[in-house]
């Protein structure tokens, strides 16, 4: 390697490489010497905070977004602001959390985040949900909460998650039980969209998917009513649901 060195010094060329290694699953800096095509040697370098971030992210997209630790506040965040941007409800300056955007535009949201993380293992550490709430002003996080809640408010007083999947409409899957005495099918959206109601059984089980609980109560709960006495005995099955109160428990519990 010496002689090498020695005689063809004017065609060795050393060059710093900051790159992601596939294999490895990391980001390698070391500076390389080589002749022609052959590798001769190598040397690890101190690494470079920037170039480090930029070989991060071409790791992060070449594992794909599904490699960073999604919580599932981020999941919701992610999921409520897509629904209200594809439904059209909020400004042109929302933020798109699209996969294909989101990975298009790495360098922009995730990069200033990246600084001592070169491993995948590194990854673990970044918190999604502070990072994709950056992304939103004060306004439309106020605006997010407001118009796309995470949960809503039931006649018993139960605080019931929403499914934002759906793109035509959120799903509030709740015991029929419970929402006895509403007269009126939740919304979301600021008034503008109906929520898909997912009415189930005492068990959990679906009875019922409905956006107009009024006709339900007054056509296909007669059925229903029918159907469930004899299932659940235990449990409340009045004539009239929109005049009842509305419970979280059995008959025998209520006692």
């Amino acid at each position: 390697e010496e002689d090498v060195k020695e005689m063809f010094a004017h065609h060795l060329i050393s060059t710093d490489e900051v790159r992601w290694d596939i294999r490895e699953e990391m980001v390698v800096s070391r500076r390389v010497t080589r002749f022609g095509a052959i590798e001769l040697s190598e040397a690890s370098l101190a690494p470079v905070n920037e170039m480090m971030r930029q070989a991060m992210v071409e790791g992060i997209r070449e594992l794909g977004l599904d490699a960073l630790p999604w919580s599932k506040e981020a999941l919701s965040v992610r999921a409520r602001s897509e629904w209200l941007r594809m439904k059209g409800l909020v400004g042109t300056d929302w933020p798109d959390l699209s996969d294909e955007h989101l990975n298009e535009t790495l360098e922009r949201w995730l990069l200033p985040y990246l600084g001592g993380i070169v491993r995948r293992a590194h990854l673990e550490k970044l918190d999604m949900a502070k990072i994709i709430r950056a992304q939103f002003t004060y306004q439309q996080v106020r605006d997010l909460d407001r118009l796309a809640p995470t949960h809503l408010t039931v006649p018993t007083g139960s605080r019931i998650p929403l499914d934002y999947s759906m793109v035509e409409q959120p799903v509030l899957a709740v015991r029929l039980q419970e929402m006895f005495g509403e007269t009126e099918t939740p919304t979301v959206g600021g008034g503008k969209v109906k929520v898909l109601l997912h009415l189930l059984s005492p068990s959990h089980r679906p009875l019922a998917v409905t956006q107009d609980l009024p006709s339900f109560w007054k056509n296909a709960y007669i059925q229903v009513r029918k159907d469930m006495r004899g299932q659940y005995p235990k449990h409340e099955w009045p004539e009239d649901p929109m005049k009842a109160r509305p419970t979280k428990r059995s008959k025998r519990r209520n006692i």
